[in-house]
């Protein structure tokens, strides 16, 4: 009992004042790939992120060794870690974030697993064009939140003092890593609730190397936003699939219709090339 008043009190104080939380590092043993490290944040609002290997099995269906995958969204790094190892070591993960506090633990984690992966973090948002944002949150320690032009953002009344950067994919993939393209197999979005104005924003990239998709559709999202993040893919040759869970054997439920979307309240999916 008296633990439950401790940690009601660490998750009030981090609701309310802002202060950077140290990480712990944790160990979890595999079968196929031997020991993966996982920095996880000492937040007291953050659930302990595991990485257990049917995670990286999931993965596995649709990234090959040496490929390109790129996370949008990434926060501290639970899905990029079990992406990299499924990319493997000449593969390459880009791992985008645009919340500084949790950018720390996600650079860490970039560098905890050498021998099995590459991760190349980077402190942006996507958007549609290269700018500057703020960054807003319901929570003093950032623990979530979203961009905004205005101050007063529909994320929270926290507002960073810095603003963050936000940039066009597209543009920067063909600056930066024009030779890696043609390997482009996976990109993984979770922003809430700004994954289909991502999506948008890289059609031409989809149209063009044919990555699969995974993606959110936030519970905040009207049916007219989830109608649009259905046929934003469908309209460039996509087939939708509802899954349950980051695992190999998880349910899957194909997405038919636009009105398919309506299903689940809060849920991930991914999308392929028909």
């Amino acid at each position: 009992m008296f633990s439950y008043f401790v940690n009601s009190f660490k998750r009030k104080i981090a609701r309310r004042i802002t202060k950077e939380y140290p990480t712990t590092i944790d160990f979890f043993d595999t079968k196929a790939y031997g020991k993966i490290k996982f920095a996880n944040w000492d937040n007291p609002l953050v659930e302990k992120k595991d990485i257990p290997e049917e995670s990286i099995e999931f993965f596995k269906k649709f990234i090959k060794e040496g490929d390109l995958a790129i996370d949008i969204g990434a926060n501290i790094g639970h899905t990029s870690v079990p992406m990299s190892v499924a990319c493997g070591k000449t593969g390459l993960t880009l791992s985008f974030d645009p919340n500084p506090f949790v950018f720390k633990v996600l650079a860490e984690n970039a560098t905890l697993n050498p021998q099995l992966s590459n991760i190349q973090p980077f402190n942006f948002a996507i958007t549609d064009f290269d700018d500057e944002f703020y960054y807003t949150s319901s929570e003093a320690s950032f623990n979530n939140g979203g961009i905004s032009k205005e101050k007063g953002g529909k994320h929270g009344k926290y507002v960073l003092k810095e603003k963050i950067k936000g940039i066009n994919l597209e543009a920067f993939l063909k600056k930066n890593f024009a030779e890696r393209l043609t390997k482009l197999s996976f990109v993984k979005i979770d922003t809430e609730g700004y994954d289909k104005e991502i999506i948008k924003s890289i059609k031409n990239i989809l149209v063009e190397f044919s990555p699969v998709v995974v993606s959110e559709c936030f519970f905040k999202s009207s049916p007219a936003d989830r109608f649009e993040h259905f046929e934003v893919l469908n309209s460039v040759g996509y087939s939708l699939f509802y899954f349950n869970d980051f695992e190999l054997n998880t349910e899957i439920v194909p997405i038919l219709t636009k009105e398919d979307m309506l299903k689940w309240k809060h849920f991930n999916f991914y999308a392929v090339k028909k």
